[in-house]
């Protein structure tokens, strides 16, 4: 016999999986698929499983994100980066795109590299994980909210249900996600853990630039965050490190403030700085991405000389939309009836800052859809990444969120939950097999 030695009806381990989302989905099944003789138990506190799937990317869940090669992948996690890498070699977004597709799901990769079901409804991964779970005989248990967590010696678990019902386990497996019930069961087995906050959310600014311009996007713009009492690294020689607070892509103009890619990755990778500075701070734009204030200045300097007879403000130049490109003019001091022969250098240069190094202060964050990603969770160096054993307490294992990993928007929170689940559910079937 393996490490359990004989357990349960079947002669397997007694295995509870804790949590009915992505992570703990995935590891039940491929607990049960590799360990037949196991018991598997998913126990939900909700009446619903995979809620976060069900509702993520806006109902048609974003899967995963066409990105194959490990060291490219990991790039987009703040947190839990390096020991995701090897994590990856072994179960990665084309591993994923494979399982489901064994599973009947057919998949599309859409032009920024997401990944989501064809028939754009989270529906129909949720239904090829209830019916992968079924069939492999996990047995699903929702309305089922775990109390209490409490270790056995020499080994093993009491796991207590609200209702008083004691559950005996010889392996957990924890994938509650950000819920405090989890890291608060994380810390009483020995684990320490580090506080939740929130991630991938948008700014709140009021600004007379932005007043009005909700819907107006930008494509490629290059967005810098500067949280406040927080100063970028700098390197010997002066200049800005690579710097993961500094982000391009869309940026999106709301009611509230600005949102879009660039923004919810500027606060993946600020989500603690911004924390500890209140969510205040400053943002830096530059509209025109790959411009830079000499270049900016040498074009609209160039456009002066050839339309001096016509208003600035009529014509939006470097491709901005119109509205917006009327609010930086204005914003750069220059009358709304001035051409382009009456402007003065100093307003050339004042417009070419509002182009490319505009400030705009962050007054809070707001949050993005449905999506309910934080950064924080148990110490990564408290486990085991080539099985998501615990190093603290044999027999405990965690995937998904409850870890301190997140990425940023794209699909990359489940592709870790799939691989840690899909880690830990083979690991628990390879402890009781060896």
């Amino acid at each position: 016999m393996g490490r359990w030695g004989k357990f349960g009806s079947g002669g397997g381990p007694e295995v509870v999986v804790i949590g009915g989302g992505a992570a703990g989905f995935f590891g039940a099944i491929a607990c049960a698929r590799a360990c037949p003789t196991a018991t598997v138990t998913l126990l939900e506190a909700k009446a619903k499983f995979l809620t976060k799937v069900l509702i993520s990317g806006g109902g048609r869940c974003n899967v995963t994100h066409h990105c194959f090669e490990p060291a490219q992948l990991i790039q987009n996690y703040p947190r839990g980066d390096r020991p995701l890498r090897g994590a990856f070699s072994r179960f990665q977004p084309q591993d994923t795109v494979h399982w489901f597709e064994a599973e009947g799901v057919a998949l599309k990769t859409e032009s920024d590299g997401r990944i989501f079901p064809t028939t754009d409804n989270s529906e129909t991964i949720a239904e090829a994980l209830m019916h992968a779970a079924r069939t492999a005989g996990v047995y699903l248990r929702s309305r089922a909210p775990v109390a209490n967590v409490s270790p056995l010696e020499p080994n093993g678990f009491h796991v207590t249900l609200r209702n008083g019902e004691t559950i005996t386990a010889d392996v957990i497996l924890v994938g509650t996600g950000s819920a405090t019930a989890g890291h608060r069961w994380a810390e009483k087995l020995g684990h320490t853990v580090a506080a939740p906050v929130p991630s991938l959310f948008t700014f709140n600014i009021k600004d007379s630039r932005l007043k009005d311009l909700a819907g107006i996007a930008v494509d490629g713009a290059i967005a810098t965050l500067v949280p406040a009492n927080h100063a970028p690294k700098k390197s010997k020689k002066g200049a800005q490190k690579n710097n993961p607070l500094q982000q391009i892509g869309p940026l999106l103009i709301t009611h509230w403030g600005v949102s879009g890619p660039a923004v919810l990755k500027l606060s993946a990778w600020g989500a603690r700085v911004l924390h500890d500075s209140d969510y205040r701070g400053t943002l830096r734009v530059n509209w025109l991405g790959g411009e830079n204030l000499e270049t900016a200045r040498s074009q609209l300097a160039a456009w002066k000389s050839e339309n001096p007879r016509q208003t600035i403000i009529a014509r939006p130049r470097f491709t901005l939309p119109k509205r917006l490109w009327q609010r930086l003019v204005i914003a750069a001091d220059i009358a709304e009836d001035c051409r382009w022969a009456d402007v003065s250098k100093k307003q050339l240069g004042q417009l070419a800052q509002e182009l490319v190094q505009g400030e705009f202060a962050i007054a809070g964050k707001g949050v993005f859809k449905d999506e309910f990603v934080t950064c924080g969770g148990v110490n990564l160096k408290e486990i085991n990444f080539k099985t998501m054993e615990s190093k603290v307490r044999p027999g405990l294992y965690f995937a998904g969120e409850i870890l301190d990993i997140d990425g940023v928007t794209g699909g990359f929170n489940f592709q870790s939950a799939w691989t840690t689940g899909w880690i830990a559910g083979g690991a628990i079937a390879d402890n009781n097999l060896a």
